[in-house]
């Protein structure tokens, strides 16, 4: 006789997968010096962008929705990851970065986060 296993429903069950998916991507990506990481961070209402050196342990760049020149700006939730891209794009290369490694964090790579991603790209950073 089979038993069956009993899996999360819901929020727990698609919080579980996200954190297995980015587990998955981080297993083939690190960042570097010449090449940090560029992670995105998404939410319901709000992403996050990071550009990190995991050697260092350091935080080179970052920008959110919560900055207050995109935080009272017009348009939807794909605009306003494109001004996240644009800005921490701008961060970055301040900082003397060209070129990343692109973290989608577990997220599929479609609508904000491949609004973001591709502001970016348009912005001068290499992926």
């Amino acid at each position: 006789m089979a038993f069956g296993v009993k899996i999360a429903k819901g929020k727990a069950y698609k919080g579980a997968a996200l954190k297995r998916r980015h587990i998955r991507v981080r297993k083939r990506i690190s960042g570097t010096e010449e090449r940090p990481r560029l992670v995105v961070t998404r939410s319901n209402r709000g992403i996050v962008a990071q550009v990190i050196d995991d050697l260092a342990g350091h935080t080179l760049a970052s920008a959110s929705t919560l900055d207050a020149s995109i935080r009272g700006g017009e348009g939807d939730k794909s605009a306003k990851a494109k001004q996240v891209g644009q800005l921490v794009a701008e961060r970055a290369k301040a900082k003397g970065v060209e070129a990343v490694v692109f973290d989608r964090g577990g997220n599929q790579y479609a609508g904000r986060i491949a609004a973001l991603a591709d502001a970016a790209r348009e912005a001068g950073l290499k992926f």
